[in-house]
């Protein structure tokens, strides 16, 4: 192989600064930490689904039985919305802030 040629798929040359790149973050810890911080997170967003469906079903009761909105339970909707909205956003990295329990506190339902 000439010194020209680029090397093959999966052979690194030494001194590829793309290699040495992939070999610092394989060998990051706050990369392997942030994979840790992303699986709770999604175990906690399922949970905040599973939450947030009960809710959905006591909010369509309340207003069928009563005819009214019940504020308390729109708030939490709101809260539980918001924790959604901050654990996708730290997902897809679009925000480092860890969302609750993980770093953050619990997002208010005030609706802000």
């Amino acid at each position: 192989m000439s010194d020209n040629n680029p090397p093959a798929d999966g052979e690194f040359v030494d001194g590829d600064p793309s290699a040495k790149a992939l070999e610092e973050n394989l060998k990051s810890r706050a990369t392997w930490t942030r994979l840790l911080f992303m699986v709770i997170s999604c175990i906690l967003l399922c949970i905040a689904s599973f939450v947030g469906g009960f809710v959905v079903v006591l909010g369509f009761l309340w207003v069928l039985f009563t005819g009214e909105v019940n504020r308390q339970v729109r708030q939490v909707g709101q809260s539980l919305a918001s924790y959604a909205y901050e654990i996708i956003r730290f997902l897809t990295f679009n925000s480092d802030d860890r969302p609750f329990p993980l770093g953050n506190d619990w997002p208010s339902g005030r609706g802000d």
